[in-house]
């Protein structure tokens, strides 16, 4: 529908009683004394891991911002602290900033476990996800051991209910998933029924990921009360790879974040993020190179990886967006100085981490392509004095019309709209604006956001974005320089209640205008509009909240700056000039010149590639006993490559014969990228073994999909310290390059670089060339 236009706002005090107190609130003496800013207000630098002020591990971590404007992050099954001796269900912090977080409670104590969690084999609550629904916060989790069987590892899917994020939580008291056969009715053979999501699909449909390793990941729709799903799951993506599924919406594509690789192995840990995406919630998804995610060589973009520094084991991500749109990663990772909770085995320390996740050419990028941060960085936009919780007093905004104030368990002080029009204004400078605010539409007012509006009162100008719950539509309109205006309309689902809290925000960039209506800001918007608006709105003005009659409740409101768009990713390092002396073409009758065999002599130079039966040992572990194709190395910056065909066919089991480059000191400190075969899986392992606390630790972490024919990078330098840092990267076709993890080798050791074929016999492998590239 048409909004008048605003006339300036009257510059008198706008009474706001908040908890039986009156605030004033102050307006601007003119539009030109507020100061001019083009970018929104970074938030004060942190440091990772964000968790540190309260707990030493804090896994799998689900955040979401309350109704009362903290946010709130939850955290699987641990002990908090080192020596802490006691284990928290599902620990809660909070946080005004997103960087800086407290510890507020337990979701269950040991007393308050779901009575269907066998409290008799110590059963554990992991992997929270926190919604938010229609009033109503909703918690999932994996109950590890049930009642539904008297058998071991009978693991399902939970949920509790509570009115406020901090609880008090009630189970629902049945699983949404119950406990899943694995196989031909052995005893304690289930499916891993791990690592709940919820997410809102079209027409306001509730739908449930879950799974893990042993299983893979599968939707399936919910029924409204998120208690039950309501018909068969479908799989997205395969087992043996992915786990942590976390899905958001963006331009039309449905993002499906899973992790991969060992969560929990110590100071080889390789867990990583990879993505794919879909048009369609259920799937199918496929990574940026178009490869199923859902197939034996399965596909995913790396995404949240290692990159040498002090952090490993990156995974288990979730997704939270600031109030200038930004989007941030929250995940758990390892310290690989420390990565035990206590003493040199046991609990892996996985502390929370964030960092800025942007959106490059349709596909996520963690801080620019340079990975987890661990040196002060920029802090999400949270505050301000465009930014309104309505505890405190007004400074720099506008009002016109009615206003009073109210307040509630759930949200704190909160403002209410009086009959007719009325809006709450402040300037925003710059081309590009975000404006955000809770809702809650009582008596059926039409109420949303409004940008670029004149501060002269110029009627039929800028843009408004109102949900109107007759007509049951989110309308966006834009003003064109004559007063006419362009409307487009999207459909709020029928299950969305208007008069419950929820979240909108509005969006001026460049040439379009954005809204969306969301429960709780959380990726997956019921309804969402997009306009392209005339040049003339690209410019500073009032944004903010507009209601057209009583009973509009309006909280968190803020009206900044948008986000910078991101910058050019930083691009990996590139091979550099090939040098014939350290490569070799295997186009001669034997080996060229510059390798030497570690144990037994088993490829053989013919057809113009080197021929090699995958061998039946390993070299990981003790008593290695697989042979190694070596050479030394020049010093400095160099690349390692090789084109690479195996035979490992598809589907089937063939644990675990590869083939691939390796970066090797000795027997028991190495680095392989090979491509393997895990289960009925094909992968790209780039694995780590090394002497520890007088034992072999040994982890992977997993590249870019495999092909028949796959190319394989490992790219080395060394760090201020001297330490080796190895990357890899993969390639399907030998020009579409996906970039991994970092594995770092001690400085002072000798590393040479060669080719290994081993794991299992029954397969071949042919390498078409070595190349080693120079910088």
């Amino acid at each position: 529908m048409a909004v008048p236009g605003f006339r300036r706002p009257t510059p008198l005090a706008l009474p706001l009683l908040a908890v039986g107190a009156m605030l004033a609130a102050t307006l601007p003496d003119a539009v030109g004394a507020r100061p001019v800013r083009a970018a929104p207000p970074a938030g004060p630098a942190y440091s990772n891991p964000v968790s540190a002020g309260f707990a030493d591990t804090y896994a799998d971590p689900a955040v979401i911002r309350g109704k009362d404007g903290w946010w709130y992050a939850y955290g699987t099954t641990d002990p908090l602290l080192e020596g802490e001796g006691r284990r928290h269900l599902l620990p809660i912090s909070r946080s005004r900033d997103l960087t800086t977080w407290a510890y507020v409670g337990d979701a269950f104590s040991e007393a308050s476990v779901p009575a269907w969690a066998d409290r008799s084999r110590g059963a554990a609550l992991w992997a929270p996800d926190i919604r938010y629904v229609n009033g109503e916060y909703r918690l999932y989790y994996v109950v590890t051991e049930t009642t539904a069987t008297a058998e071991p590892n009978d693991n399902a899917i939970g949920m509790a209910t509570a009115p406020t994020p901090g609880g008090p939580w009630t189970d629902s008291g049945a699983p949404v998933v119950g406990p899943r056969r694995g196989g031909a009715g052995e005893p304690g053979n289930f499916l891993w029924t791990f690592d709940p999501h919820v997410v809102v699909g079209d027409g306001g449909q509730q739908f449930l990921f879950y799974g893990s390793y042993y299983g893979g990941i599968w939707v399936a729709p919910l029924a409204a009360d998120g208690r039950s799903t309501t018909s068969p799951a479908t799989r997205v993506a395969v087992d043996n790879k992915f786990e942590g599924a976390y899905v958001v919406r963006r331009d039309g594509w449905w993002y499906l974040f899973a992790s991969t690789a060992n969560c929990c192995a110590g100071p080889t840990t390789g867990y990583s993020v990879q993505v794919g995406r879909s048009r369609d919630v259920r799937g199918p998804y496929v990574d940026r190179e178009g490869v199923p995610l859902d197939q034996s060589r399965a596909g995913g973009t790396p995404t949240i990886y290692q990159n040498g520094n002090r952090w490993i084991g990156t995974g288990h991500n979730a997704l939270v967006t600031d109030l200038a749109g930004q989007d941030w990663a929250v995940y758990h990772a390892i310290d690989r100085s420390d990565p035990y909770l206590e003493g040199t085995e046991g609990i892996n320390e996985r502390p929370m981490l964030l960092d800025r996740l942007d959106w490059v050419d349709g596909w996520p990028v963690l801080r620019g392509g340079l990975g987890p941060s661990e040196t002060p960085q920029p802090g999400p936009t949270v505050s301000g004095r465009d930014v309104v919780g309505f505890e405190e007093r007004l400074r720099g905004w506008a009002r016109d019309g009615s206003w009073a104030s109210a307040s509630g368990p759930a949200t704190g002080a909160y403002a209410v709209a009086g009959p007719g029009r009325s809006t709450l204004l402040t300037h925003v400078a710059g081309e590009e604006v975000r404006v955000e605010a809770d809702l809650r539409q009582r008596f059926g007012a039409p109420a949303g956001l409004a940008a670029a509006q004149r501060p002269d009162g110029r009627p039929g100008h800028g843009v408004v974005a109102l949900v109107d719950p007759a007509t049951r539509l989110l309308t966006l309109e834009a003003y064109d320089r004559g007063g006419a205006v362009t409307r487009a309309s999207a459909p709020v689902p029928p299950g969305f209640d208007l008069a419950a809290w929820h979240s909108a925000a509005l969006e001026l960039r460049g040439d379009r205008a954005y809204a969306e209506l969301s429960f709780a800001r959380l990726g997956d918007p019921v309804a969402t509009v997009t306009l392209p608006v005339h040049a003339e709105l690209r410019a500073s003005g009032r944004a903010g909240v507009v209601s057209t009659g009583t009973g509009t409740d309006v909280d968190n409101l803020s009206a900044l700056p948008a986000a910078d768009p991101p910058a050019p990713p930083v691009p990996p390092s590139a091979p550099g000039t090939l040098d014939p002396a350290f490569s070799d073409e295997f186009d001669g009758p034997a080996l060229g010149a510059g390798w030497s065999w570690v144990r037994a002599p088993r490829g053989t130079v013919t057809g113009g590639a080197l021929r090699w039966p995958t061998e039946a040992g390993d070299l990981g572990g003790p008593g290695a006993d697989v042979s190694l194709l070596l050479r030394t190395p020049p010093p400095g910056e160099w690349t390692a490559e090789t084109k690479l065909s195996i035979d490992l066919g598809v589907d089937e089991v063939r644990n675990y014969s590869q083939a691939g480059l390796v970066a090797y000191v000795d027997d028991d400190l190495w680095a392989r990228l090979s491509h393997v075969a895990i289960w009925n899986t094909r992968q790209t392992e780039f694995g780590k073994e090394m002497p520890y606390a007088g034992r072999l630790a040994y982890g992977g972490t997993i590249v870019g999909p495999p092909a028949e024919t796959t190319w394989l990078r490992i790219h080395h330098t060394t760090s201020g310290t001297g330490e080796h840092l190895l990357r890899a990267s993969t390639s399907r076709d030998g020009m579409t390059w996906a970039h991994g993890g970092t594995w770092t080798l001690p400085a002072g050791v000798d590393v040479r670089i060669g080719l290994i074929s081993h794991g299992g016999a029954g397969a071949t492998a042919d390498f078409d060339w070595f190349h080693l590239y120079r910088r």
